[in-house]
């Protein structure tokens, strides 16, 4: 799979998904189109999940949500298929993942509906074309994602803790990133904390609960960004009896481009 070229634009890369061809992560593909987040649940939980996007917008922001039944998010994308055009999704039973399946359209249902959030894949390209480097996509793994001791605001039946990611930068690099990323609150915005990572709760900065880990060097600084697998940590604490979402770091490919969600 790592031999194959890379899709091109927002479309390829869905249709590659569509088909098998494309099961891998999606960080660093097609610059200039915003990656999102994917939590699918019935309707009867969807108003608390709502309510939860909305009391915790950084790691929650909003993209699109779907009518229930609808497997198209009409505002992000509106010719795709959300049950076939992501790399790889996760199936949740009662907080527990039991499934890791590349389509989900035999356990699609009529009352699903679909929560598109935000993912700082996106402002990855505005970080390197300032010249901030990107470790996890310089290597060519996923981003570490951490489990933190900050909790989220509950939400009728959804509390848990926030989930950051972690880019690890020299000083100057992480003072542009704050600048850069200020810019795209839709896709988290600017980072939540710098440097002390025990003040997160994380012990390990090699041990990521989520995604690969990446070398911090001894001049650089980690630097954490709220994260979108955030609604998959209250997934686990809350136990509803079914949610699908991504997989981390297998996002959902939007048509919305980068720069029609920057603000300033």
């Amino acid at each position: 799979m790592s031999e194959r070229k890379p899709p091109a634009t927002a479309g390829e890369v869905r249709q590659a998904a569509r088909t098998g061809a494309w099961t891998e992560q999606t960080s660093g593909l097609v610059p200039g189109f915003a990656q999102a987040n994917l939590v699918i649940l019935p309707q009867e939980f969807a108003a608390d999940f709502l309510l939860f996007c909305q009391r915790n917008p950084k790691p929650c922001p909003l993209l699109d949500v779907t009518a229930a039944g609808d497997p198209t998010p009409r505002r992000a994308a509106p010719t795709a298929d959300l049950r076939t055009d992501l790399p790889k999704y996760r199936v949740w039973q009662e907080g527990r993942l039991v499934d890791e399946p590349t389509d989900i359209r035999q356990l699609w249902r009529d009352d699903f509906v679909s929560f598109i959030i935000g993912c700082s894949f996106t402002f990855e390209a505005a970080l390197l074309r300032a010249g901030v480097p990107v470790r996890h996509i310089e290597l060519g793994r996923n981003v570490p994602m951490f489990q933190t001791n900050i909790p989220c605001a509950p939400a009728g039946i959804f509390h848990g803790p926030l989930v950051v990611s972690m880019r690890p930068l020299k000083p100057a690099d992480a003072i542009r990133a704050v600048q850069i990323t200020s810019r795209y609150p839709a896709v988290h915005g600017a980072p939540v904390h710098l440097g002390f990572p025990e003040q997160l709760g994380i012990a390990d900065l090699s041990r990521p609960d989520f995604g690969d880990p990446v070398p911090v060097r001894p001049d650089e600084l980690p630097v954490f960004w709220a994260c979108g697998v955030t609604p998959q940590a209250a997934v686990m604490a809350a136990r509803p009896p079914l949610v699908i979402t991504h997989s981390p770091g297998c996002m959902f490919v939007t048509d919305l481009r980068d720069e029609e969600l920057a603000v300033g």
